[in-house]
């Protein structure tokens, strides 16, 4: 696989400043700036695919031709095996509200629905993450990943975002929210997509 070439800046298609920043130190040892979304005016455009990889490919590819620059997009989520998956790529979708996002309502209803399931524990559930590298002309290459675990209520932890208090990952008797946060990327879904990118940069 020839792969994207990776100049000396690429576009990561987020407004997430924690994101962003995360991106550019995995990727700094290799000469690559990264810049944002944000700070180069660009919307988020609307995700209408039915995969967390159809999603990243949207957002990466809409930024890579809007600058010109090579792009890199992530979408990712929770997938609770005794919902059907769900919330999957309406992860973000379950914490909307009027006033923003909030996701202890989120992790209420996960919990409320697995009730209503009556499925026996342990609630086996996964979180996936898809990074979709983007060139301007029109080529993507996916890079994907993802961590096992179960649900736990009620929610454990303070630290890390989203559905972390209720996810506990195999192997650890702690949340993804009290967990150290370099200990968690190193196993998280996340962490294992960027593993992948990472061995696709070193080999070009």
């Amino acid at each position: 696989m020839s792969g994207i070439a990776i100049g000396a800046r690429l576009l990561v298609a987020t407004h997430n400043r924690g994101k962003l920043e995360e991106i550019a130190h995995l990727l700094e040892p290799y000469g690559v700036t990264c810049v944002g979304a944000q700070e180069m005016g660009l919307s988020v455009p609307e995700e209408t695919a039915d995969s967390f990889a159809g999603n990243a490919r949207l957002k990466a590819l809409a930024a890579a031709r809007a600058i010109g620059l090579p792009a890199l997009a992530d979408d990712s989520g929770l997938c609770v095996e005794a919902l059907g998956g769900s919330p999957g790529v309406h992860t973000a979708d379950w914490a909307e509200t009027p006033l923003g996002r909030d996701f202890e309502l989120a992790m209420r209803r996960v919990h409320r629905e697995l009730e209503s399931s009556g499925a026996p524990e342990p609630h086996r559930a996964h979180f996936c993450c898809a990074l979709v590298l983007a060139s301007p002309d029109g080529r993507s290459e996916v890079f994907e990943g993802d961590v096992a675990g179960r649900i736990v209520w009620p929610m454990r932890g303070d630290k890390g975002h989203g559905y972390d208090p209720i996810f506990q990952p195999d192997g650890y008797d702690v949340t993804f929210a009290e967990m150290d946060r370099w200990e968690k990327n190193r196993i998280s879904h996340r962490g294992a997509a960027f593993d992948k990118l990472i061995a696709a940069v070193e080999a070009r």
